[in-house]
């Protein structure tokens, strides 16, 4: 079970795992073995997933979901499959946990007298010093 938060809870079954060949360092293995991991996840059709996180995760992250709804995350950090399948639960975990933040609602504020007044009187300044810099006029 993936657990990003008290209210999300993801089975592993929901995952589908496949092994590729990796790019890198890995000595004599890196012709034989299969250590790069890609996650799969049918992230449009899972029930685990309440709608405005999955809303807010597709979003932002719209380049990973392919073809039918399926998200896509890879790894190939690691030199054995074991851990790169670890990788990959991580990087979904902390983007989920991002997206099931809801966004702050912005609420417009009035400028105060002050702050108003205050720019103001900096702008009369400038335009008076800008003023100083010209040439006087001919008479």
């Amino acid at each position: 079970m993936l657990v990003v938060n008290q209210r999300i809870k993801i089975p592993l079954k929901e995952f589908r795992f496949t092994f590729a060949r990796s790019s890198g360092p890995g000595g004599q293995n890196v012709n034989k073995l299969n250590t790069k991991a890609t996650l799969r996840w049918a992230v449009l059709k899972s029930p685990s997933l309440p709608e405005p996180v999955r809303r807010r995760l597709v979003a932002r992250h719209r380049r990973r979901v392919v073809g039918e709804g399926d998200f896509l995350i890879t790894s190939q950090r690691f030199r054995d499959a074991g851990r790169n399948v670890a990788d990959c639960l991580e990087k979904l975990r902390a983007m989920l946990a991002e997206a099931a933040v809801a966004p702050k609602v912005r609420r417009t504020t009035k400028p105060t007298r002050g702050s108003v007044g205050r720019r103001l009187e900096a702008k009369r300044r400038l335009s008076q010093k800008k003023q100083q810099r010209r040439r006087p006029p001919d008479d």
